[in-house]
């Protein structure tokens, strides 16, 4: 305020007596600079015998004039924001700085055959778990050469790991065929959830693989078919609902199932715990269930909706019913169809995939991107870290830069700073 207004009308100067505190928040746009490396060089003036100059520091790129947060950024807001690279095209233009979608294209390529080690190092920590949810989603492939151009239906593939080995990690295949699963589970031998796909009866015949069914999925069929005949739909829909209210006791009562990686003691206690709450409660619920659509097998019309989900839920009872046998398996495929969600709706912002080599490398980035966030860590962060220190990084040492063993080193260090600061 101006002095005039700090007099008071008896000409005597004002006292401040206090204030008030307000905020507002503002948004500074992001900024594109350019770092530019200065090498000198020496030479010897007497004999002229060779030229020392200090080596080019690691680049994500080799020659590549891009930097790890500008890669970073360009894939999270793809893989994580679902912002095609036309609209990041635009969107860096208004920056100040054009650069070609078939440019970011390459480099997002590139970054992922980089980062490939990473998210195969991952597959083979939840191949030695426990509990494998999975799932596929279309996505549509651009084709040329031999194939003749449009778009081919290929699948993206989600495989969530157990609590104790918390990885999502994503595989692309060609088509929707049971040798996909089949080369990518190999050396698995714990439970496998998943719905009633065909394409996983290959894995179950070996007696490797445990085969857990979804009862979401089969609620599903009920709910949709409930308007057929709801005297005979409600009564099931309020059973399985029963079931899933023992399903939020069992997580309140052990937080540990639902922590990214818990204490591998406290999660043991806590699928103890939710086998024996299961045993009292959800097991009368399931035979009651049971005996409900048992008669039903023979009332309804097999085609009907109704008679579908009724068939549907017999013709899988037992992998309907293994959460009941296995603490750690869940009532459901939910995390499974959870990490498919990301893919649903990227797909409907950049509609296609531009061909197999692309197909590769989102399975990738999706598997990074996605992991990171069940740490509660930014994938942007994360992604400009990994691609900082990947160049040099160990292959032996891979293991540092998964996401959990990731987040923790960065809290040790930060601890440590603070510490030395102090």
């Amino acid at each position: 305020m101006s002095a005039a207004d700090k007099l008071c009308a008896c000409g005597r100067e004002k006292t401040r007596i206090g204030q008030d505190d307000s905020e507002q928040v503002e948004f500074i746009p992001a900024s594109l600079y350019i770092i530019q490396h200065v090498r000198p060089k020496y030479a010897c003036p007497a004999c002229h015998d060779g030229v020392a100059q200090a080596p080019m520091p690691a680049m994500p790129i080799e020659r590549g004039a891009v930097g790890p947060g500008l890669l970073a950024h360009i894939i999270t807001s793809k893989y994580g924001d679902h912002q095609p690279l036309y609209r990041q095209e635009s969107i860096l233009a208004r920056h100040g700085i054009h650069i070609p979608r078939s440019v970011t294209c390459e480099w997002v390529m590139k970054s992922a055959e980089l980062l490939a080690p990473v998210v195969a190092g991952m597959k083979g920590e939840i191949l030695r778990g426990a509990l494998i949810n999975t799932d596929d989603t279309p996505v549509d492939v651009q084709t040329q050469g031999e194939e003749g151009p449009g778009n081919h239906q290929a699948r993206l593939w989600t495989y969530v790991g157990d609590p104790l080995h918390p990885y999502t990690v994503y595989d692309f295949t060609w088509d929707r065929s049971g040798e996909g699963p089949h080369k990518f589970l190999q050396g698995f031998a714990g439970t496998l959830q998943a719905d009633a796909f065909s394409g996983y009866d290959r894995l179950f015949a070996k007696g490797e693989i445990v085969e857990a069914g979804c009862l979401a999925h089969a609620r599903r069929k009920f709910y949709d078919a409930r308007a057929e005949d709801p005297l005979i739909a409600l009564p099931i829909l309020a059973l399985i609902r029963n079931l899933y209210d023992v399903e939020r006791e069992a997580k309140d009562r052990w937080p540990a199932l639902t922590q990214a990686r818990p204490d591998p003691q406290e999660l043991a206690t806590a699928v103890a715990g939710r086998l024996a709450l299961r045993q009292e409660k959800s097991a009368p619920l399931m035979e009651k269930l049971k005996q409900c659509l048992l008669p039903l097998q023979n009332e309804l019309l097999p085609k009907s909706g109704l008679g579908g989900a009724v068939g549907y839920a017999l013709n899988h009872w037992t992998a309907l019913g293994r959460f009941l046998e296995n603490g750690l398996v869940a009532i459901d495929n939910n995390a499974a169809e959870r990490a498919i969600r990301p893919l649903a709706l990227g797909r409907k912002n950049w509609l296609h995939l531009g061909s197999r080599r692309g197909g590769r490398a989102a399975a990738v980035l999706f598997t990074l991107v996605q992991s990171a966030r069940r740490h509660g860590i930014d994938p942007f962060v994360y992604l400009r870290d990994l691609l900082t220190r990947i160049p040099t990084h160990p292959q032996s040492r891979i293991y540092e830069l998964f996401p959990d063993n990731w987040l923790k080193l960065s809290q040790e260090t930060a601890t440590l700073a603070e510490v030395s600061s102090n």
